[in-house]
Parts: C-alpha cells; sequence; structure tokens
C-alpha cells in the first residue's frame, strides 16, 4: 500500500471517530495524475447524495502527457464506491449526529486508486489550543529526561 495524499488538516480540525475505505471512481488520465501524487485533499469533504457518497473539494491536477483536450474539471465532484449498508449507516450517522465525513488520504491498493475517509466531529478552538499545550508539555518533558 503506498499512500498517493494526505490530508494533514483533517486530524487537526476534526475528532476522528471511525475510519472506513472505498473506491475512488476516476476517469481517464486522473488516474495516473493521482498515481503521480498529483492530488490534494485540503478542504475537501465528502456528502451522501441519492444514495451515493460523493467527495467534493479535491484537486487532481491534469496529466501533461495527455494533452489539453480531456476537459475534465481539477474539482469535480468523484464517487467513491462503498457497499449500500455502509452507505445506509453513514447517511443516518451524518443526518443525525451531526457529524461529517473527512477524507484522511488516497492511496493505492493492488493498483486500485482508494480513499480513506472518517467520520468526524469539528473541534472547536479551544480544543485544538489545549491539544497543542499539552504536546507541548510532552516534548518538553522528553527534551529534559534525555539531558
Amino acid at each position: 500500500m503506498s499512500v498517493l495524499a494526505i490530508n494533514k488538516r483533517a486530524t487537526y480540525d476534526y475528532e476522528l471517530l471511525e475510519n472506513f475505505d472505498g473506491g475512488l471512481v476516476l476517469v481517464g488520465p486522473e488516474v495516473k495524475s493521482a498515481k503521480a501524487g498529483h492530488i490534494q485533499l485540503t478542504g475537501s469533504f465528502l456528502r451522501v447524495r441519492d444514495g451515493e457518497v460523493w467527495l467534493y473539494g479535491a484537486h487532481i491536477s491534469p496529466y501533461k502527457p495527455a494533452g489539453t483536450e480531456t476537459g475534465l474539471d481539477p474539482s469535480r465532484p468523484r464517487k467513491v464506491l462503498l457497499h449500500r449498508r455502509e452507505i445506509a449507516r453513514l447517511l443516518g450517522k451524518t443526518q443525525t449526529a451531526g457529524l461529517t465525513l473527512v477524507p484522511v488520504r488516497v492511496y493505492l491498493h493492488r493498483n486500485l486508486v482508494k480513499l480513506a475517509f472518517a467520520l468526524a466531529r469539528g473541534k472547536r478552538v479551544y480544543e485544538k489550543r489545549e491539544i497543542i499545550k499539552k504536546r507541548e508539555v510532552d516534548r518538553y518533558l522528553r527534551q529534559r529526561l534525555k539531558s
């Protein structure tokens, strides 16, 4: 499994509760561009619509050797392949509990482009500050123990 892109903001902005994996539907040159690592997940999100899960806001740069005639929008919505039971479960949790679906990383599994995403709850500003303070205290203690 090789990781193609990571959404670093996801763990900072959200508390990740439950992880999921799904196939990402890409067209033509998008596959080669994604495999080359030309994909950005920052600011992207997932939404359940009409019984399907869609990835919004992910940017896949056009594949240069394919030319300019492809006419694909780099940030168009892309379908995520999941089982019907998983989609129903995600729909219920996002509607009732006020949770959201956040992409975490895009990776290759047996030469297929997969998307790892999480059911997440947004963090408040004070929660982010507490995490930063705790991390700084831990780092300080580790340095003191070394010396």
